[in-house]
Order: structure tokens, then sequence, then C-alpha cells
């Protein structure tokens, strides 16, 4: 059992909670200004996860690609998401993070690459998956604060 990985998972849960209520529209609603919703960083930190860990691990992602692929860094929404694909990243966001940590627990992330962009963006190397574990406890916080941001604008 990894601590920081519960912590994750209790940070998803507080997430869960804060955008919970909101209606499709206002989930994928773009504010003018900004370049993605609410749901496409829901969607990010699902796809964040998976390449940190299974991608850099030379391991395969343990979601659909669709719920990989278009959530990837760099990219936008490219559609109106309806609301079972809504419901299915929500579970996603639990249910990956479940997996994540019982293949952590199987110790098979040994295999690690790590990332040339991170030292080039953040000016710090993520060279095996307890740094990795790290940096997402960071990027899951920077991500709940666009959502809080985005959520002002529904």
């Amino acid at each position: 059992m990894n601590t920081k990985i519960d912590k994750i998972k209790n940070f998803r849960l507080y997430l869960l909670k804060q955008i919970e209520g909101l209606t499709a529209q206002q989930l994928n609603y773009i504010p003018p200004g900004y370049n993605n919703n609410i749901v496409w960083n829901v969607g990010h930190l699902i796809s964040s996860q998976q390449n940190m860990c299974y991608v850099r691990a030379g391991l395969p992602i343990t979601v659909d690609d669709r719920y990989f692929s278009p959530y990837i860094s760099g990219t936008k929404p490219s559609a109106v998401l309806n609301d079972q694909q809504i419901v299915n990243l929500k579970d996603l966001l639990i249910t990956s993070i479940d997996r994540f940590q019982s293949d952590f627990d199987k110790a098979i992330f040994q295999n690690y690459s790590p990332s040339v962009m991170i030292p080039k963006v953040y000016g710090f190397e993520v060279p095996n998956i307890d740094e990795a574990i790290e940096y997402l406890l960071y990027h899951e916080g920077f991500h709940l604060g666009c959502i809080l941001s985005l959520k002002r604008f529904v």
C-alpha cells in the first residue's frame, strides 16, 4: 500500500464532490479565453497518470484509448461528451487509481523511462515510479485549480 497513491485517490474523490451536480453542458463549457473545459481536465488526469506510470514503464495503458489519447498533454476538447461518457470518465477517475495501486503493489513498474518533457518544462527529472507518483500529486492539484477556475464560469 502506498500512502501517496491513497492521497491521489482521496484528492480525486474530493474533485468529484466539487463537480457533483454539474450538467453535461456545464462540464463541456469552454469559457472565452480558455482552451479546455472541466471534463477535459478530468480526462487529462486519467491520461496523465496512465502516461506517467504505465507508458513510461513500457506497459500498456489500462483504460480504453478513447479515455487516453484525446486527453494527453497538448490536446484540447474535440467533441462534446454526453452524460454516459462523463459518467465513464468519473468512474475511471477512481477505478484507474485503484488499478494503479494494485499494479504498484505487484511491482510491475521496474523498467521506468523518464520523460524528456518534464525536465524541459519544470526543471526536474522524474526518473522512477516513486517520483512519478510525487509528480502526480502536484499535477492533480494544478488541474483541480483549473477545474475550480472553470467552475466559476458555469
